[in-house]
């Protein structure tokens, strides 16, 4: 399957950045992208969190929750962003213009690839090797690590988000910095437009 897109890892800047990029889906410059998510959301954190201090989420709401709620909302808004659960990204190498990816049940190419996965050990994924460094962001004792990148950017056609782009593990922040990386995919589409999306009343 070929995707425009395809963003690994289902947590929560991946799920948003879903979102943001499938809301586009009437301009122009997006007709006809396909987007692809691989919904590898056992390890997020998310399984074990409680949120408090979220914008947007009610007290005592739970991660695990948010993980099943999130794809509903994704399904239920954007149909045509394809949700690819129940496999885990092997590796990752250049082809063509852009990049095969094997998983453990298939074989996908994308234009684009979004890294969206969570910034623990170990760091599975082969053909990425060469960009992983220690967190800048995490407790040197809790062994984080993170994606070499400026700004969610790695090198062409390749991006991270979230805690594996050295963000810190806080809702906020990682969902911004999902949505973030998307409007930048957006803003190439656009010609270097620079475009934000967002629904009116």
């Amino acid at each position: 399957m070929n995707f425009h897109v395809l963003i690994i890892g289902g947590g929560v800047a991946g799920l948003q950045c879903a979102l943001i990029l499938g809301s586009a889906e009437k301009k122009p410059f997006a007709i006809g992208k396909k987007i692809g998510i691989v919904l590898h959301q056992k390890t997020s954190h998310l399984q074990n969190a409680l949120f408090n201090n979220a914008l947007g989420l009610p007290p005592k709401k739970l991660g695990k929750d948010i993980l099943v709620e999130g794809k509903q909302q994704l399904s239920n808004l954007y149909p045509a962003v394809s949700q690819i659960e129940n496999e885990k990204v092997i590796s990752i190498t250049d082809f063509n213009d852009g990049y095969k990816i094997i998983t453990n049940k298939g074989t996908y190419t994308s234009n684009i690839i979004i890294v969206a996965l969570n910034y623990a050990k170990p760091f599975t994924i082969k053909g990425l090797d060469n960009y992983i460094e220690p967190h800048k962001k995490a407790n040197p004792e809790k062994d984080r690590i993170q994606l070499r990148n400026s700004d969610g950017f790695i090198r062409k056609g390749l991006y991270c988000c979230g805690t594996i782009a050295g963000c810190r593990s806080q809702f906020a922040i990682a969902a911004g910095s999902g949505a973030a990386v998307a409007t930048d995919i957006l803003t190439l589409w656009n010609g270097g437009n620079h475009i934000k999306i967002h629904d009116k009343l």
